[in-house]
């Protein structure tokens, strides 16, 4: 996960700060030493650090701090307004015109970036708010890309057009307009072709697009995993194009990160989303307190409700009233643990859920369950008739064994199982407010998530 070894450093440094009762100018400087090594270290811009770093010394030195009832929380304070106001402030959105207009966004991009597949998560999202959105195949060098473009489309559930690789860019982007227009399409995605690397012929057919289309919103997707490049890709194509935001792809990589902490700073230009994996609906909109949040350990529970509320967003709402009202009981059976799982894949895992809960990113892998234990457990349930779910007390050993033999488990797998389910049931009793929320989006997750140790599940 991206900022994963800034986040453990950042922790290290202010664990050291709130362990003093009073604090120095000097342990201000040695700390923030520290913080600009490991922001370096994180790929950020050096002219970002200097400036980042001043910006809080300048604030963390000032009497009120040092001699404040709690310094070493002030100063973390400040490093986290510091943060925010450097990746932006304020969230942005992609500007639209209102929806009896058409609203032209060209996407950019390096090949590899993600541009195609972003373009297709976009047209989701927009879907997503009332919008028609036509996806437009520009890239007239790479015939996957326009194949890929199609799929995706269809995925998303979005008309798609095309005129294949041997009409010019211009000329396709121009039609596309044309065909929204009479589809009554109200967004048009241009996805435009990719290069290895920046040259003047693809930055010339972007601009001559924008001169023949009138193009609202230019957005340049990035990889986030080059780092340092990816801002460097971000400054030239707003010097050469001209880009209205940035979009941060593979972020749920192993990248240090330092995009997200540069771009705006150096480009100026907000940044809209980040690409958290490859499924059409991971694009989570760039919230700068929220990522500021997860990068100083602080976790990111907005960010988690959000994700519950679209995990659940299909759910038939009988169906969710009838499992609140079970878990309200303490009646927790199979098949809320079914749509549990469910929810819980469509979050991201178990791991990007405990990532986004203060205190609980520096949990290692190997202190969460096993994904494949996790399916296991998921076959034995699939193996039990639609009655055995909805009611846990028919499970008699012959049936049991059945289960097992179906689920390709031994029965003591089987026994283990159930007799943990049991005791999360009688907890559930003994606890009937703590599972008896009412916001809307939360209903079936409250089964999941209390474990102890690996392969605790209950």
């Amino acid at each position: 996960m991206a900022f994963e070894s800034l986040t453990d450093k950042l922790q290290n440094i202010f664990k050291n700060l709130r362990s003093k009762g009073v604090l120095t100018e000097e342990d201000v400087k040695v700390a923030l030493k520290e913080v600009k090594m490991a922001l370096l270290e994180a790929d950020v811009s050096f002219k970002v650090v200097k400036q980042f770093v001043s910006s809080v010394e300048k604030r963390a030195i000032g009497e009120g701090v040092l001699n404040g009832l709690n310094p070493g929380q002030m100063v973390i304070k400040i490093v986290n307004e510091e943060m925010i106001s450097l990746m932006g402030s304020d969230t942005t959105e992609i500007a639209l015109l209102p929806i009896n207009e058409i609203t032209v966004i060209m996407m950019c991009g390096l090949q590899g970036s993600g541009k195609t597949t972003t373009a297709a998560k976009i047209a989701g999202k927009l879907k997503l708010k009332g919008r028609k959105v036509l996806l437009a195949a520009c890239d007239i060098y790479r015939p996957a890309a326009i194949d890929q473009l199609r799929i995706n489309a269809q995925k998303q559930g979005v008309d798609f057009f095309s005129m294949g690789t041997d009409v010019s860019a211009v000329e396709i982007a121009k039609a596309s307009v044309e065909y929204a227009r009479k589809n009554q399409d109200n967004v048009v995605i241009i996805d435009t072709a990719g290069r290895l690397q920046i040259d003047e012929a693809m930055m010339q057919e972007l601009v001559d697009i924008k001169n023949n289309v009138a193009v609202n919103q230019s957005l340049l997707v990035v990889d986030a995993m080059t780092g340092q490049d990816a801002v460097n890709v971000a400054t030239q194509f707003n010097e050469k194009v001209g880009i209205d935001g940035i979009i941060l792809s593979k972020m749920d990589g192993d990248s240090r990160g330092g995009a997200a902490l540069s771009a705006k700073a150096v480009t100026g230009k907000p940044i809209l989303y980040v690409g958290m994996g490859e499924k059409l609906s991971d694009l989570e909109q760039f919230y700068p307190d929220r990522m500021a949040s997860r990068i100083l350990g602080m976790g990111d529970v907005l960010s988690l409700i959000d994700k519950a509320i679209e995990a659940n967003a299909e759910m038939d709402a009988q169906k969710e009233k009838e499992m609140a009202q079970k878990m309200k009981k303490g009646k927790l059976d199979f098949e809320m643990y079914l749509e549990s799982m469910k929810q819980m894949r469509n979050m991201g895992g178990l791991g990007a859920i405990m990532n986004m809960l203060p205190g609980m990113g520096r949990i290692s892998d190997d202190q969460l369950p096993d994904e494949k234990e996790l399916a296991r457990l998921e076959a034995i349930v699939l193996s039990m008739t639609p009655q055995e779910r909805k009611n846990p007390k028919l499970m008699t050993p012959q049936r049991k064994y059945r289960i097992a033999k179906g689920s390709g488990n031994d029965i003591a797998a089987v026994n283990r199982f159930i007799k943990q389910f049991d005791q999360m049931q009688k907890m559930m009793k003994q606890m009937p407010g703590l599972f008896g929320g009412k916001k809307r989006g939360m209903g079936g997750l409250g089964g999941l998530g209390r474990f102890s140790g690996k392969n605790k599940f209950f």
